[in-house]
């Protein structure tokens, strides 16, 4: 079967009207962008990022670059859950860079990604943001198709970030394992067969020089019903989010809290994802 070398470059840019705008785009399959929405009471700028095919296949090899220039929002979510297909040999690779300038916001937010039996897949994100520059980026996965029977069937998932402020590291994570593996980790955790796991990073320096933000103790209560949140704090100009849902319904319920909370301080996050 043909594999895909996808590319996908934005950079969105402000005019002198304030608004802000794709100054730059270009894609390769599997990449597609929906026609973009401007959100004039929110002033962000919505793109959905579509994958045309039936998923991630092996050999494919895929690299996004999103830009957000000084001063200019953008809000970046895909439709659908990304699938990661059964892959009989080799590995699908996925190398994305986002980086945010002075004063920019940047959130991503995809749908969860779905690894099916026996796929191999190795994600790399770089995240790098200007001191007065703001980002969320929202990662996250699903056990496989449950209802199929292939929950933490997949051989092998590997999920890098690394985030950098203002040029200093801030954050370095690897998540490296098995389907079994992780499925072991859930059952530590009480969650069950249908765990589902999102890992949320909130870059805003200006929050943290403000002392203990009052949305931290916020998201920790999201800590209930079988649902694990906790909030740690970056090393440098952020925190670090995590939740284990027992399925996918709390997973998504959860995310979506954790936005809403955040949207009372973070205003650009009252832009609709769902909105196109």
């Amino acid at each position: 079967m043909p594999s895909f070398s996808g590319h996908l470059s934005l950079r969105a840019a402000t005019r002198a009207h304030g608004r802000t705008v794709l100054a730059t785009q270009s894609f390769r399959a599997p990449y597609h962008i929906s026609k973009p929405y401007w959100d004039a009471e929110i002033r962000t700028l919505h793109v959905q990022v579509v994958n045309p095919t039936a998923g991630i296949l092996a050999g494919d090899r895929l690299e996004s670059e999103i830009a957000v220039d000084a001063g200019a929002a953008l809000l970046v979510t895909t439709p659908s859950a990304s699938r990661l297909f059964h892959m009989r040999d080799g590995v699908a690779e996925c190398r994305q860079h986002f980086s945010v300038a002075a004063n920019a916001w940047l959130e991503v937010m995809p749908e969860p990604l779905v690894p099916h039996r026996a796929s191999r897949y190795r994600q790399v994100t770089t995240v790098e943001v200007e001191p007065s520059g703001e980002l969320l980026f929202v990662d996250q996965l699903m056990p496989g198709r449950v209802g199929h029977g292939e929950a933490w069937v997949w051989d092998r998932l590997q999920l890098e970030l690394t985030v950098r402020v203002g040029g200093e590291l801030a954050l370095r994570e690897r998540f490296d394992q098995s389907g079994e593996e992780l499925r072991q980790l859930a059952a530590l955790a009480g969650s069950g067969a249908k765990a589902c796991f999102a890992n949320a990073i909130l870059i805003a320096p200006a929050a943290v020089a403000s002392g203990e933000p009052p949305w931290r103790a916020q998201l920790s209560a999201l800590h209930r019903d079988g649902v694990w949140a906790g909030v740690s704090p970056l090393r440098r100009g952020g925190w670090s989010l995590k939740i284990v849902a027992p399925d996918t319904i709390h997973l998504r319920k959860t995310v979506r809290e954790a936005r809403q909370i955040l949207a009372g301080y973070f205003p650009r996050l009252g832009c609709d994802t769902r909105k196109l």
